[in-house]
């Protein structure tokens, strides 16, 4: 077990929790209102966690203090686009580190700090139940309390017509292009699509989409535990545990029963009939036939939306972002045609911003598509509309600007 030590009056020691894989403190001072914005940065820069023992919102200015000194981007970061995202890859993992060292202290997920908000419920829906003393950094603490409020208020999907509720941990989906593209892209087989996956489900946006457009069976995937609580959550809120069922960890739907080993029975299972719409959204389609538990389960149409970026994740925090080798979209590629019915399709959602930054080839990801057994049907393109497009203090703005987001179309050859 991970555990800090410090001396505040006596030896005292608690359990070290990190979502985004910051390293165990191995010095830890105790700190409050009297250390100067300096001091602080200085020791975060050598390594020393400063456990924070003052003021709620003292600490927090304190930390925009330490931010101002770390900067905002890599100093002199130039070069080729690839060179410049490496570049500010790692500042932004320096940049976490440093600001990282300042921590506080969770007691059954309470925050014991003058003015404080109450932190319990949000600690408790991103770290499930509390034990014991916990130290975490602030910035962490903050993203987890900032989702919360995420959480409660929702996104607004205009594709919807209705507010997708993003957990912890999860991807939200604040760009709106792919969801569009989702929305408007013509349904296969003459649009009477029985059975569709949605791989890599996150918040369940693209399979509330889809059963929103008349598909009478979604299976949804992901192999994260917390992404598909979320789908589940936003299926159950939107009416449609009837035809939407979240399964994992596997990318593709396995042998076993079709909505994964979690789910066959008990509050969990999304299927179930007892499950009402959520508040103020109407009913979904009447459910579909039940999905057949045999290892060939295939489907009309499979809708796939990777991770964008080729390259390893710092954390579990990451996998929304990068994929790893490019492994997501190659298995979603390499397994498509064997789970393709007669006349089906394949959607890959994508940007083009890797292609953009020198990390990968629209040459190679069309090899790909070739080496799978597959061909393009049609691609359908969206420009982006999120503010990182639009802010020229990016030092990758002019690529963010030229992004496109496509829909591929693929079909078996």
């Amino acid at each position: 077990m991970s555990t800090i030590h410090w001396v505040e009056a006596q030896p005292r020691s608690a359990r070290w929790h990190s979502e985004s894989g910051l390293a165990l403190p191995r010095r830890v001072v105790v700190a409050d209102d009297r250390m100067p914005a300096a001091v602080a940065f200085r020791l975060a820069c050598e390594g020393t966690a400063l456990l924070w023992r003052g003021d709620f919102h003292n600490a927090r200015q304190l930390l925009r203090a330490m931010d101002r000194r770390v900067g905002r981007s890599a100093p002199g970061a130039g070069g080729t686009p690839a060179e410049v995202f490496h570049a500010q890859r790692r500042f932004r993992g320096h940049r976490a580190r440093v600001l990282g060292k300042l921590i506080v202290l969770l007691e059954d997920h309470a925050l014991a700090l003058r003015r404080a908000p109450d932190v319990r419920r949000a600690c408790d829906e991103a770290y499930g139940p509390a034990d014991g003393p916990v130290a975490v950094a602030l910035t962490e603490l903050l993203g987890v309390v900032g989702a919360r409020q995420w959480r409660e208020r929702g996104v607004h999907v205009p594709a919807l017509g209705a507010r997708i509720h993003p957990h912890y941990g999860v991807f939200a989906p604040t760009r709106g292009e792919y969801v569009d593209l989702v929305a408007r892209a013509p349904l296969p087989c003459g649009g009477a699509v029985r059975t569709a996956f949605d791989l890599g489900t996150g918040t369940g946006v693209l399979a509330a989409v889809l059963a929103r457009r008349g598909v009478r069976r979604v299976v949804a995937t992901d192999v994260s535990a917390r992404a598909r609580a979320c789908a589940r959550d936003n299926v159950r809120r939107l009416g449609l545990a009837g035809v939407v069922r979240v399964v994992g960890p596997a990318l593709y739907p396995g042998p076993e029963c079709p909505s994964g080993p979690e789910c066959p029975s008990g509050p969990e299972c999304p299927s179930g009939p007892d499950v009402a719409p959520g508040p103020d959204v109407a009913p979904g389609p009447a459910p579909g036939p039940e999905l057949p538990p045999v290892p060939d389960l295939r489907a009309q149409l499979v809708v796939c939306n990777p991770p964008w970026i080729p390259g390893r994740p710092a954390s579990d925090l990451d996998l929304g972002v990068y994929d790893a080798g490019g492994g997501m979209l190659r298995g979603f590629l390499d397994g498509l045609a064997g789970r393709l019915e007669p006349g089906g399709e394949g959607w890959l959602v994508l940007s083009d911003l890797a292609e953009r930054l020198g990390l990968r080839s629209r040459e190679a990801l069309l090899a790909a598509v070739e080496e799978a057994g597959l061909r393009v049907v049609d691609r359908m393109d969206a420009r982006p509309r999120h503010p990182r497009a639009r802010d020229a203090d990016d030092p990758l703005h002019a690529v963010r600007a030229a992004e496109v987001t496509s829909l591929w179309r693929l079909a078996v050859v």
